[in-house]
């Protein structure tokens, strides 16, 4: 079991920038590949950004890549979510998530979620 909490969401200003984090329960945190997925009203939940167990490998959203970066701590069980340069498209509730050895493109993948955390990018 992994129980997953998200904290750094907010109200920013286009441009401006955010850092998210997600802070996991249990020991086995470095077993598992995390992953950032947001969700806007109105709209499906959709895959921002993904890495590997140990850090090693990283993916990322068309939409956001160049503006955000995805790191781990595994002596930290965290997860991070640099998000520079925001723009309104970007307003959501973002969520970690945690899988063994997930297609880390899709929501249906991933065993276990945070509860969320809201960032509004305001124009």
């Amino acid at each position: 079991q992994v129980q997953l909490v998200e904290s750094g969401g907010g109200l920013v200003q286009a441009g401006g920038s955010l850092r998210l984090s997600c802070a996991a329960s249990g020991r086995t945190f470095s077993s598992y590949v995390m992953g950032w997925f947001r969700q806007a009203p109105g709209k499906e939940r959709e895959f921002v950004a993904a890495i590997s167990w140990s850090g090693g490998s990283t993916y990322y959203a068309d939409s956001v890549k160049g503006r955000f970066t995805i790191s781990r701590d595994n002596a930290k069980n965290t997860v991070y979510l640099q998000m520079n340069s925001l723009n309104p498209e970007d307003t959501a509730v973002y969520y970690c998530a945690a899988a063994i050895n997930p297609d880390v493109y899709y929501v249906y993948e991933y065993d276990y979620w945070g509860q969320g955390t809201q960032v509004t990018v305001s124009s």
